[in-house]
């Protein structure tokens, strides 16, 4: 995995959402209100699996040697390259006020906060929070309001000399005060704001954050002042290691062990270093995992969760969600019509399946874009745009002008600057032909394609070359084989009667109403939809081929595989897809972000406070005054001032049930945008030493540092019995 790893530490902290997750990689139509008279099932967290022990059967001592991808290129996690290696070490030094719970859910850490509630909402929302009284800095300064107000001034965004990556919720603060006395912070808001338990943490000391300077510099490779169960001794960048020590000042439980050196070891590289036996725990990929399993059950070891060279597999889900990115900035995913029918092409229980249940994991795809099973604000909204439906998603292809007809016809040189809908919308570009493109890519030889190339899938036409390269360019052109009947489609969890009382949406609601169906997207009655696949669709002689953009390297495995599964179930309602793979490195700067792509597939990790992290992924892009969209981080340029609305409605409202279900008909308007298609939950996997305790697939919950360690002797022989 590189730069693009998700967070480990399950701190309330947010690393910055502007850089996407690999796995190794507006509307005519009905928006859910998210809420009914009765509370959605939030379903259940996937559970942790962490070789949990109390600490009275935990060993004093010892060093755990952890793997990260790399060594951190700064501490600060406020900066925009801080990484997962920088939210590690913030979780373990520094105060975290609230940290989240197994089932994604914010809790205040008694630790650092005796108390922190709302005292007062009217005319302005107060916040008082009471601090641990025991709570002091590594050189023994009691932490105090001094260090909110420092932390507040930088990253309110006022001041420009501080370099950060985010201010989100700070800048609505007004004032911050000593309370009643200096255990008490009292921090006042000029507007309203729900998340305000995601503010100040991690918490810097006043050295860090007081000055331009030492926010900018002063904690790139070191903190002076720390205040957590660990403090931080050394980075060593040649090496790759940075050294945590015991905190000699922790007022909580002392830590167990007495020191955890996180190593830097590359994906590719992490099989060799357990083979070593050089690292005590470890994320690893599912193919590394497969390796050492069969490596284990050669040498008869034991089944299961054995792994070879005397590990065990720990497993969960990870608080992050893969999705189908569709790009609806041009071209035909500009039409929400041709979003909506690829959408419900798509079988994304088979496609979580084919992820998930090798491992043994549940495999029910989300439901919702902003919270995950077992989260307060979860609930399957994924009615407002339907189950999988090969016949409605032609339809719909239909209504929007590609038919198998309009594949066959001549171009007509009227046309051949472009197209037109007829209704408004956005016109499809035409195909590009077969040997431009590979040019095209080329040209953006700085994303350095791999030898595996580039082919399409859906291309019959007659002297294709079948297998083979075609002659006089590097593209490969395949014939897909014909896919078997489509799995049966995730039951719809929401019914019609709870559809936004939206007129827009209203005609085509009634209209599927009538013909007895439910929510979802639906072609306008009449629309003819072919039984079976039959060829490509098309609109004046041009097929619809959609660019669909993969990773190549190590430990993208997975998403290639569910890329190709994606690409027949498209076959079959007539869709082409042209399939680009390109290096890992440039996978996201060169075509997520810079929107080189039709269809894609990344992942964004889950939040507590989806009204705050979760706008800008969603936010209506706007025009900027050279022409450019400013998308925030809605890469697939897809969104709706309503959606915006909902987002800022629920990040003011105070009433928790209400600013929830803001959030869920937030969710449903997204799905039903179809710019986003969650398929599933990202497996976490962990090599571990069997002896190492409280730590492995933590899943939501923030690790408890001070707890994890290895077993005593004693217990170890127990286990091993």
């Amino acid at each position: 995995m590189s730069k693009v790893d998700a967070p480990r530490g399950r701190a309330c902290s947010r690393m910055l959402r502007s850089v996407a997750l690999l796995t190794s990689g507006v509307l005519a139509l009905p928006a859910l209100s998210g809420c009914s008279s009765d509370e959605p099932d939030i379903g259940k967290a996937a559970a942790q699996d962490i070789a949990p022990a109390g600490r009275d059967l935990v060993a004093d001592g010892g060093t755990l040697r952890w793997a990260v991808d790399a060594s951190p290129t700064t501490l600060n996690v406020f900066q925009a390259d801080a990484d997962a290696a920088t939210t590690r070490i913030a979780g373990a030094v520094l105060p975290s006020l609230f940290t989240l719970d197994q089932s994604g859910r914010p809790q205040r850490n008694p630790d650092y906060v005796e108390s922190a509630e709302i005292v007062k909402r009217e005319p302005k929302q107060v916040v008082l929070y009471k601090l641990n009284q025991e709570a002091v800095w590594s050189d023994g300064r009691e932490i105090d309001a001094a260090d909110f107000v420092s932390q507040w001034r930088a990253l309110s965004g006022k001041d420009s000399a501080y370099w950060t990556a985010r201010n989100a919720g700070y800048e609505r603060i007004e004032k911050i005060e000593r309370g009643a006395n200096g255990l008490e912070v009292k921090i006042t808001f000029k507007r309203p704001y729900a998340d305000w338990q995601s503010l100040f943490t991690p918490l810097y000391p006043r050295e860090v954050t007081g000055s331009p300077t030492s926010f900018n510099d002063g904690a790139r490779s070191t903190l002076k002042v720390m205040a957590g169960p660990f403090q931080l001794k050394a980075v060593d960048r040649v090496s790759g290691t940075t050294t945590l020590v015991r905190n000699p000042r922790w007022w909580g439980e002392r830590a167990k062990l007495e020191r955890v050196v996180l190593t830097a070891v590359p994906r590719d590289q992490r099989a060799a270093a357990l083979a070593e036996g050089s690292l005590d725990l470890a994320e690893v990929d599912p193919s590394t995992a497969d390796r050492m399993a069969l490596v284990a059950r050669d040498k008869k070891s034991a089944g299961g969760q054995q792994l070879a060279h005397g590990y065990v597999l720990r497993k969960s889900l990870e608080p992050v969600y893969t999705q189908l990115a569709l790009n609806g900035e041009k071209g035909p995913l500009a039409d929400d019509r041709v979003r909506r029918a690829v959408a419900r092409a798509l079988d994304r229980k088979e496609l979580a399946e084919t992820v998930l249940a090798p491992l043994g994991l549940p495999a029910a795809p989300p439901g919702s874009h902003l919270a995950l099973a077992g989260q307060r604000a979860y609930a399957d909204n994924s009615a407002a745009l339907g189950e999988q439906d090969t016949q409605e998603a032609q339809a719909l292809l239909a209504d929007a002008g590609w038919t198998r007809a309009g594949a066959r016809m001549k171009p007509d040189p009227a046309k051949a600057g472009g197209e037109g809908d007829g209704e408004g919308t956005q016109s499809p570009s035409p195909a590009e032909p077969k040997k431009a493109e590979p040019k095209k890519a080329e040209s953006k030889k700085a994303d350095k394609a791999s030898a595996e190339g580039l082919y399409i899938v859906g291309d019959d036409k007659p002297g294709s070359g079948g297998h083979g390269p075609e002659s006089g360019s590097s593209a490969t052109h395949v014939l897909a084989p014909a896919p078997a009947a489509a799995l049966q489609g995730m039951a719809l969890q929401r019914q019609a009667e709870s559809l936004d009382d939206d007129p827009a949406t209203r005609p085509r609601t009634n209209a599927a109403k009538q013909r007895g169906e439910v929510a979802g997207a639906y072609a306008p009655r009449g629309t003819a939809a072919p039984a079976r696949a039959a060829g490509p669709v098309g609109k004046d002689g041009k097929p619809l081929t959609l660019r669909f953009v993969l990773p190549a390297g190590h430990g993208s495995e997975a998403l290639r595989t569910v890329g190709d599964k994606i690409a027949r179930m498209l076959n079959r309602i007539g869709v082409r897809t042209e399939i680009t793979k390109v290096a890992d490195e440039s996978y996201f700067k060169d075509h997520i972000a810079s929107g080189d792509y039709d269809l894609a597939l990344y992942s964004w990790p889950a939040t507590a406070f989806p009204a705050t992290d979760a706008r800008p992924i969603f936010a209506k892009p706007v025009p900027a005054s050279d022409g450019s969209l400013l998308v925030e981080q809605n890469y697939t340029r897809v969104g709706s001032d309503h959606i915006d609305q909902l987002f800022d409605r629920a990040a003011a409202e105070l009433d928790e049930d209400a600013s929830r279900d803001l959030v869920r008909r937030a969710d449903a308007r997204i799905w039903a945008a179809a710019g986003s298609i969650p398929l599933y939950q990202r497996p976490e996997l962990v090599a571990a030493k069997p002896a190492v305790a409280n730590a492995g697939a933590f899943g939501f919950a923030a690790p408890r540092y001070q707890d994890i360690g290895f077993k005593k002797p004693k217990d170890t022989k127990t286990t091993k019995k």
